[in-house]
Order: C-alpha cells, then sequence, then structure tokens
C-alpha cells in the first residue's frame, strides 16, 4: 500500500535515525538522517512542503517509508553514509570525482621500506602521504624521491626472490639491499628524510641536509658532502614550486560550492603546511537539496571514504548536523578538528579561491557534457537511428592462434565509460575459429538475460562488417528484440597503391553498416561522433585483449605445472601465489620451492627437475 502522509507520519518514531524511501519495486531511491524522525519526514510534505527536485517526483516514485533508529545523531550520520553506499540511491548525493586519489605509503615497520602508491588509505600502521591531485604530481614526486634518496621501489615477492641487483641498482636508484650488504641505520636514515619531504616539513629537511653536507665536507668525505650536496639542492627546487597561500602552517580542506537549479559543483581545495598542494571537483545532477544539507552528506562521505581528515575544515555554510559531523571528523583524525564557516581573513580568501574553482569547473563540466550530447545527438541523426543513444553496448570476439575464444563487453553511458557495465564472455558452445558463431552465442546469452530482466540498451554495436552485423540481427529477430538499434562498425584497412604525404600507407575512413542498407556510413574525421565510436571500438578490442592475456598466461602457467607428478590443483595454487609468474617458479631454488605450503624437499627437487628441462 502507497505511503500515506496523513496517517502514516505519525506513526514514525521521534527519536534519531535514518529514513529509506522505497518504490513500488522496493529500490531505495532516497536516504536521510535526522535527529527527529516524525519531524524529519514531515518537511516533505504538507503545506511547508520540501521545494527540492526530487521532492516533486515522490507522488510518482515513492511507495514507502522504512526508518533505522539510532542512539544519537553521530551514529545516524554514520548509518546514512553506509546506507548511501550500498544502496546508491538516484536522487542522493553521489561522488561523481574528475580524477582518482593518489598516496603515497610507507610502512616504517618492515626492514626495508619502499614506497607504494595507493588509492585508498587504509589503519594499517603505515605511513600516508597525499593527496596527490594528478598522476603527474605524484610521478614527479616519486622521481625525485628515487633520484636522490635511493629507496628500492621493487615490489616484496621480487625484493625476497632476487639474485642479483636490478637496473635500478645499475642505474644508481637503489643500494640493492636485495643482495648487497646494506648499512640499515643509512637506510633508516633515508627513510626518515623521505618522510620529512612527503610531510611538507622540506625547510627543516633542507636545514639538516645543509648541516650534513657541511660535517661531510669538514671530514673530507667530498663524495658524501656531493651526495647532500644533490638532495638538497632537489628539495630547494620544490620548495620553489610550491606557493604559499596562508601563514599558519597547518593542513586545511577548503569548500566551494557552486550551483544553477538541481546541477551543482563541490570544489575542495587541498592545502598542506600552509601550502595550496591540488584539488578535486565534484559534480551533482537534479540536486535540490538546500547547500547546508549537501555539504554535510558529502563531507561524511568524503572523509568516511578513506580521504585524511586534516586540522582545519572551511565550509562556505554551516553544515546540517554541523555537531555530529564535527564528531564524527574528530572520531576519524582520532584527534582535535575545527570545523569552521570563516567570515574573514585568510580562511575567508580561501573560500572565495574555492568558490571561483567550483564555478570554473562547474561551466567546464557543463561544456564537455554539452559537447558530448551534441555528439550522441549527431551519431543519431547520422545513422538514422530509432533512440537517442544514451547507453552503447559494444561487443569483439578475440582469439589467439586459434585458441581460448573470448569475447568482450563494454559500456558507455552519455558518451563516456561506464566500466562497472564491462563484462567478459569465455566462449562455451563454439569450437573451432567461427567469429560469426561465437557473437551469436554471445549476443544470445546477453539479450536473452536482458529481455528476462528488462536491461537493454538504446544501441549496440558489434566490431566487424555486414557478417557480424547480419549475425546480430538474426539474433534480434530470433529473440523478438525491438526497440534497440544495432549497427555494424568496420576497421579501417589499407588501401593499394600509393601512400601519404608522410610515406604512410593510404586507409579508408571508419565504416558503420546499418541492417538493410547496401552501403556502409562514412563517419567524417576529427568529429565527435566518429571519436565516440572508434573509442568504444578500441576500449572493447583492449579489454578482450586484457583478459585473452591473462587466460593464456594461467594456461601457460597450468600446462607446464600439469606435467609434474604430485602437484595437483591445491599445490598448483600455493606456488603460483608464493611465486606470481612462471617465470619466477623457473628462476626458484630447490630450497625455496620447498618453503611454499605442502612442497618438501622431495617434491620440490622433482618440480626444480621438471621446469628445467
Amino acid at each position: 500500500m502507497p505511503f500515506d502522509p496523513q496517517t502514516d507520519i505519525e506513526r514514525l518514531p521521534t527519536e534519531p535515525g535514518c529514513y529509506l524511501m522505497r518504490d513500488a519495486e522496493g529500490r531505495v531511491i532516497y536516504v536521510g538522517k535526522a535527529a527527529n524522525l516524525r519531524a524529519r519526514v514531515r518537511q516533505y510534505f504538507g503545506a511547508t512542503s520540501d521545494t527540492r527536485y526530487f521532492v516533486r517526483l515522490l507522488d510518482r516514485f515513492l511507495d514507502r517509508i522504512e526508518v533505522l533508529i539510532t542512539s544519537n545523531e553521530k551514529e545516524a550520520l554514520i548509518l546514512e553514509n553506509e546506507l548511501i553506499k550500498r544502496h546508491q540511491p538516484r536522487f542522493n548525493v553521489e561522488l561523481k570525482d574528475d580524477k582518482n586519489f593518489l598516496h603515497l605509503r610507507i610502512d616504517d615497520r618492515v626492514d626495508w621500506p619502499r614506497i607504494d602508491v595507493v588509492r585508498r588509505p587504509r589503519r594499517d600502521g603505515a605511513k600516508y602521504f597525499g593527496p596527490y591531485h594528478s598522476a603527474s604530481k605524484i610521478r614527479s614526486t616519486l622521481k625525485l624521491v628515487e633520484r636522490h634518496f635511493k629507496l628500492r621501489n621493487c615490489d616484496d615477492l621480487s625484493f625476497k626472490n632476487r639474485s642479483r641487483p636490478c637496473l635500478q641498482y645499475q642505474i644508481k636508484r637503489c643500494p640493492g639491499p636485495c643482495v648487497l650488504p646494506v648499512d640499515r641505520d643509512e637506510y633508516a636514515q633515508q627513510v626518515g628524510e623521505v618522510m620529512l619531504f612527503l610531510q611538507g616539513r622540506r625547510d627543516e629537511l633542507a636545514r639538516q641536509l645543509e648541516e650534513k653536507m657541511k660535517a661531510a665536507a669538514a671530514e673530507m668525505a667530498y663524495e658524501r658532502a656531493a651526495r647532500y650536496r644533490d638532495q638538497l639542492q632537489a628539495v630547494r627546487g620544490s620548495l620553489e614550486e610550491q606557493h604559499l597561500v596562508d601563514l599558519r602552517a597547518i593542513d586545511r580542506d577548503v569548500f566551494g560550492l557552486y550551483r544553477e537549479g538541481g546541477f551543482l559543483q563541490v570544489v575542495v581545495l587541498l592545502v598542506r603546511s600552509g601550502k595550496l598542494v591540488g584539488s578535486r571537483a565534484f559534480g551533482f545532477d537534479r540536486q535540490g537539496t538546500p547547500d547546508a544539507e549537501v555539504l554535510s552528506t558529502f563531507c561524511n562521505l568524503f572523509y568516511s571514504g578513506g580521504n585524511p581528515v586534516p586540522h582545519e575544515v572551511l565550509m562556505p555554510v554551516e553544515p546540517d548536523g554541523a555537531a555530529a559531523l564535527h564528531e564524527r571528523l574528530e572520531e576519524l583524525r582520532e584527534t582535535r578538528v575545527r570545523l569552521k564557516v570563516p567570515q574573514r581573513g585568510s580562511g575567508k580568501r580561501l573560500l572565495e579561491m574555492a568558490q571561483a574553482n567550483a564555478e570554473h569547473a562547474f561551466f567546464q563540466a557543463r561544456r564537455e557534457e554539452a559537447v558530448r550530447d551534441g555528439g550522441l545527438v549527431r551519431l543519431k541523426k547520422k545513422l538514422s537511428l530509432l533512440n537517442m543513444p544514451y547507453r552503447i553496448e559494444c561487443y569483439d570476439i578475440s582469439l589467439f592462434q586459434g585458441a581460448q575464444p573470448v569475447a568482450s563487453r563494454v559500456v558507455f553511458e552519455g558518451g563516456v565509460p561506464k566500466r562497472s557495465g564491462y563484462r567478459h564472455y569465455k566462449i562455451r558452445e563454439v569450437e573451432g575459429t567461427d567469429d560469426f558463431a561465437m557473437m551469436r552465442e554471445v549476443l544470445l546469452r546477453r539479450l536473452g538475460r536482458g529481455l528476462e530482466e528488462g536491461d537493454l540498451p538504446d544501441l549496440i554495436v558489434v566490431d566487424g562488417g555486414k557478417g557480424q552485423l547480419n549475425v546480430a540481427v538474426a539474433v534480434f529477430e530470433d529473440l523478438r528484440v525491438t526497440g534497440v538499434d544495432v549497427v555494424g562498425l568496420a576497421k579501417s584497412r589499407v588501401l593499394d597503391g600509393g601512400a601519404g604525404p608522410d610515406g604512410a600507407p593510404l586507409r579508408s575512413a571508419e565504416r558503420v553498416f546499418l541492417p538493410g542498407v547496401k552501403d556502409p556510413i562514412v563517419l567524417r574525421s576529427h568529429t565527435d561522433e566518429l571519436f565516440l565510436m572508434t573509442h568504444l571500438r578500441d576500449e572493447a578490442h583492449r579489454f578482450a585483449i586484457t583478459f585473452h592475456r591473462k587466460l593464456r598466461i594461467g594456461r601457460n602457467f597450468v600446462s607446464a605445472l600439469d606435467r609434474i607428478p604430485g602437484v595437483g590443483e591445491t599445490r598448483r595454487k600455493a606456488l603460483l601465489r608464493h611465486f606470481g609468474s612462471l617465470k619466477r617458479l623457473r628462476r626458484a631454488t630447490v630450497e625455496q620451492l620447498a618453503e611454499v605450503d605442502g612442497i618438501g624437499v622431495q617434491l620440490a627437487r622433482t618440480i626444480h627437475e621438471a621446469l628445467a628441462e
């Protein structure tokens, strides 16, 4: 029975907690938190009804409201974060990030620490540094550290099984602790200096290096003094690249927000030790939610997702449930945090900078979206499609010397890849190298399930010419699929006779084949619609090749071990986990093989002899 505001609201509790709005099919469409559940839900209805965008759609979508009671408002804040991540409601704030967050990780508790690049920090006792707003920034940092501080960068498995120094040692970027006698104290000192550098305490590090350089010169240890000189110059050079935006040498995150109607952009400026080191931008669609609620939910999701909590968080308006949010941030940081809405001074100037960045990011995102939408509109017109091709699926078949055929499906929504929709298919029924039969098998499986679940795309693209397209059309007819467009995309081919001005062979244009149309459609060069189609096809090809390569590696590993008596599936998996690849397994000594669980000395000799043949 649909939700009735007149009677059902009064049945709701007045305690703090979370409420889940569900549609007629039981899907969660919105999750909210409240200090008083009954009072909060009442705001959506009645004379003082909520004016947000999605509230106008509640009559159409809302079927019932469920509540979860918590002990206090902070627990409701934590629960809201978990429920949003689990259900991904269509009308809640989603973190649509414009780039990935990168961190550097050093575990200084191990004997020979190294630097790892990680996506998300964990509470594992290691030290994390960042975030880095771009891959180029993190590459330049790693390059400086490797060149001047010489920490190892190989993975633990390679480090443990190496028998001679690698190329990093040869080019003097690693002391080679894997096989050479390296002074542990000196290496630990280098680790400490790298951590000072990554923490932003570069003035302190520069002073230390200068003192060491002078001391080494006084001892006439000129080679060591030259090394300290090079490190000092590198650190001072990195200091010149940073711009001071705040005289207070503390870490701050500054939130800026810009909106037009239901579309809004949130930007987070990352200020570390008083210096602006980067920013992140997030876009939201169909959000009529008040700014205070947006910032509260966004901030909770942002920091609960693993992003480090700084000393201060600056916001343009006080977030909804500020006291509970403040308590949550201090719990995550495990020390004091200041949540402020500055009205003057450097904090106000930082907010104005964040606001300007949010406005710029908003219009940049709108321009990019307009370009993508324009490409979709022109593609629909050029190919005479029934539907606007918002969701496109592309299929490709991959074989290697006629063996282990696989297929891939990639999905684009709104002109951009949706990687959660990517799928691999192993060919089960077709033997040999019949591409057409393989394509038929894959499309029958996909469309058959899509018809059952009501999940079909707007456009299906098959990689190939008329033959592959005719197979797809036949599958559509067999399954009686209607309302879905299908085309074939043929790769350009080398033309006979002549070459271009640069000496490269002439190639044909990309061709799109349509059902029932004799001649292919040629998409003009340097257009958005051509870029979209070739990007789609290349992504499907890349995805299939990657999967095929993985299968071949696994097959080679299995076939090499299958010939060895006494090595079954359990021991094969143990060897793969321990060594990681057949190449490393072949290089292993009898003693190293015997260290693997379930592999005794006698069996280790048998494996070693078999792999050496």
